[in-house]
């Protein structure tokens, strides 16, 4: 299997500053904004993109992360036994804009299980998409309004995101067969 480093630390780091002024800009500021990390490695891009834009506006955003174990259309197929993890939102969500964070956009069933469940939760006014990678062949008609990077991929190849806090170290690889 061949392996080519697409994004390393400085790049993905590079990438999440970009997006976190996009962010704030596109939003006019951050005070009916909240991003929600979509588990796992969402959930760690929405933390760091949480801590840049406290560092660029000098107040927190609110911060929440979803699970979507129960929501993906592909249940069945995955696991008899699923693990559920917690989901935790900031507060009401109702009325706010609502920023999914994914490291890895590919068909968009877990963007459309993250709008299920979200709207579980509450009916936000928007709802926007943030992904560190966005490699293609969509199945649904899903689009990101925050890219990291666009990595035109085929179907065999895999897009395998690291980040420090869940695995060794941070990088964006990707895997040919």
């Amino acid at each position: 299997m061949k392996q080519s480093v697409i994004l390393d630390e400085s790049a993905i780091r590079r990438a999440l500053t970009r997006i976190a002024h996009e962010i704030i800009e596109r939003n006019k500021g951050i005070d009916d904004v909240v991003l929600v990390g979509i588990k796992t490695r969402g959930e760690t891009l929405a933390d760091r993109l949480a801590r840049r834009i406290e560092e660029i506006e000098g107040k927190p955003i609110a911060l929440g992360n979803l699970d979507i174990t129960l929501y993906r259309d592909d249940l069945s197929k995955k696991s008899l036994d699923p693990e559920v993890k917690a989901t935790e939102l900031p507060h009401d969500i109702n009325g706010k804009t609502v920023v999914l964070v994914d490291d890895v956009l590919y068909t968009g069933r877990t963007v459309r299980a993250a709008m299920d469940a979200l709207v579980d939760h509450g009916r936000p006014d928007y709802i926007q998409l943030a992904v560190l990678i966005d490699r293609g062949h969509r199945e649904l008609p899903i689009r990101p309004d925050f890219i990291g990077k666009n990595v035109p991929t085929s179907k065999s190849e895999q897009v395998v995101v690291r980040l420090s806090e869940v695995d060794t170290a941070d990088e964006v690889t990707i895997n040919q067969q």
